[in-house]
């Protein structure tokens, strides 16, 4: 089986009449997409084209490939895990499955740290846990997996290149129904190991109708840009299942290509006048802190409609930057889209009105952190928090704020977020009792988030799990690392966790520092009293600041800061501490 190639992108407009993801399942969506011209184009980190798949050459391609797996002996539902590495044999093998009704279970790529033998214990953990029958891998890593896969007993083993080389199969394929499971997501799994969320066709179909419509709105004329990874759920179902329900194409550039290269991503969006594309603030902080190594005279973002944000807390502070920075270049402040989201609603639960940019406000730190309220600052010389409003809930979707007891919460009181509607999870693969603590027998998921209403509006202020309670205050630790990023020039976004332990009966607060001046005594003295210093004059907290090496702090799969994770090691001893004041 030879895959076919083109030689240029792929055009913005489909040639068809467009739905917005009103279809049954994913077979149906990619069979509808496959009659226009659009598809995905794949770019090297040197911006070139590698290769560009058109949504009718993939259809082709998957139901060859998915006849082909059933020939090998794999059975309806069974599990297939696949190396999610962003290139187009990943988009095959996922779409063979879907049509083979096979359930993909995309995976992470190798670690920027940890090394062969700790990618491969990681990856093994992942299969066990999916119950995955087979292994699909790009050739560079098969080498790694394939004596786990023996091991395991796994029926297959392979690159998607050889299995194309396989005879073709005359075996049937099965009609795909909306209660199949479309694919399993694994969590981000900052406060236990992760674990298989069960997204069903129907869930994400609803998912992704609901964006396609409401959250963003699409057009005929958009054509999205993605550097995300294909292994998360932004990058899974926002960058690449949601356009082929919309006949939209998309730009592909690999995540460590652009965090290599920031400006690729932005090169992209400027030639192949793209509209669409989405980042966690940290993305557009590179592009600002780069923004030396950017050419932004031959940049033109004029086109850019939607900047979406979303995966982890939103920093307005970092946005106004890029927008600052980049206003030349033709970016409008008001592209910006907040939304709210997690693998356990498929991807998305609220988005923010399209067109009005970054809205906020600006609340009173010291009553959010004591009773709960929010309210605006009393005087210019309260200390406070400038926070995100994240939109309403998509259409056949709920929110509520609750508090400890369960009650429903009034506007403007600070509770844990709770959803329901027809995106959410069946529930965790092979896991009864967690799916029963997170997701009630009427629907509603606890998100592990805390927020406020503001009328329909949605505004989260971080995660339950990384609450610190300290002689009764509620303390959000992105409020302390947001400070000590903004004060200490030393500091870079993503440096700091802040987090607790306790210690003699009482609460002790700690800041973990990544520090690029470790070697010098005199310099991580200035940094930790510059770091404690900053906390005691704008939070009124005492803390013990910890300097690390770079690279030391934990991350989940989707690249966001485990302090959970981060405070594990420091318990058991196992972060490289340097120095640690008293």
């Amino acid at each position: 089986m030879d895959f076919n190639y083109i030689s240029g992108p792929t055009p913005t407009f489909s040639g068809i009449e467009q739905r917005l993801g009103n279809f049954l399942t994913l077979p149906e969506a990619l069979d509808y997409a496959a009659s226009g011209e659009t598809g995905l184009n794949f770019y090297s980190v040197r911006g070139e084209l590698t290769e560009a798949l058109p949504y009718r050459t993939l259809r082709v391609e998957a139901i060859a490939l998915a006849r082909k797996l059933l020939a090998r002996g794999l059975k309806r539902q069974d599990p297939v895990a696949i190396i999610a590495e962003t290139r187009p044999d990943f988009v095959r093998i996922f779409f063979a499955c879907q049509y083979a009704g096979l359930i993909p279970v995309p995976l992470p790529l190798p670690f920027a740290f940890g090394g062969r033998e700790a990618y491969v214990a990681h990856i093994g953990r992942l299969i066990i846990e999916a119950k995955a029958t087979a292994l699909f891998a790009p050739k560079a890593l098969i080498g790694w997996l394939s004596p786990f896969a023996e091991d395991q007993g796994l029926a297959l083993c392979s690159t998607v290149a050889d299995l194309a080389e396989a005879p073709d199969a005359d075996v049937a394929l099965p009609v795909i129904g909306v209660d199949d499971t479309a694919y399993l997501q694994f969590s981000s799994g900052s406060t236990r190991f992760p674990i298989g969320v069960v997204i069903k066709q129907r869930a994400l179909m609803a998912n992704v109708s609901a964006m396609l419509s409401h959250g963003l709105e699409i057009r005929p004329d958009d054509r999205a840009v993605s550097w995300l990874p294909l292994y998360h759920d932004m990058g899974l179902v926002g960058f690449l299942l949601t356009p082929v329900s919309g006949q939209v194409t998309v730009d592909l550039l690999a995540t460590q290509d652009f965090a290599r290269r920031p400006q690729l991503w932005l090169s992209l969006i400027s030639n192949g006048r793209g509209t669409i594309s989405y980042s966690p603030s940290f993305g557009y902080d590179l592009c600002a802190r780069r923004e030396q190594s950017i050419s932004r005279a031959d940049l033109d973002l004029s086109s850019w409609r939607i900047a979406g944000i979303g995966g982890d807390m939103i920093r307005p502070a970092v946005l106004s930057g890029f927008a600052k920075l980049f206003a030349a270049c033709g970016f409008r402040p008001e592209a910006f889209l907040p939304s709210y989201g997690m693998a356990e609603a498929t991807l998305a639960i609220s988005f923010a009105p399209i067109g009005r940019g970054i809205e906020m406000d600006t609340i009173d730190l010291d009553l959010m952190e004591q009773v709960g309220i929010i309210q605006a600052p009393a005087d210019e010389n309260s200390r406070v928090r400038t926070v995100v409003l994240c939109g309403v809930a998509l259409p056949n979707h709920e929110i509520e704020i609750r508090d400890a007891d369960g009650a429903v919460l009034a506007d403007r009181r600070v509770g844990r977020i709770f959803a329901r509607g027809a995106s959410v999870m069946q529930g965790y693969n092979g896991r009864p009792d967690e799916t029963g603590v997170n997701l009630s027998a009427d629907g509603w998921l606890a998100t592990g988030d805390l927020g406020y209403h503001l009328g329909k509006t949605l505004v989260v202020t971080g995660r339950a799990k990384d609450l610190i309670i300290i002689n009764g205050r509620n303390i959000w630790p992105q409020d302390l690392e947001w400070t000590v990023e903004r004060t200490s020039p030393e500091v870079r976004t993503g440096d700091v966790a802040a987090f607790s332990v306790e210690e003699d009966g009482q609460e002790i607060l700690l800041l973990a520092v990544e520090s690029r001046s470790i070697t010098d005594p005199a310099a991580s003295r200035r940094l930790i009293e510059d770091v404690s210093g900053t906390i005691r004059a704008q939070h009124g907290l005492d803390c013990r600041v910890i300097l690390l090496t770079p690279g030391s702090l934990s991350y989940t799969s989707s690249g966001k800061l485990s302090r959970s994770l981060t405070r594990q090691h420091y318990l058991a001893e196992a972060l490289p501490r340097v120095v640690v004041s008293a």
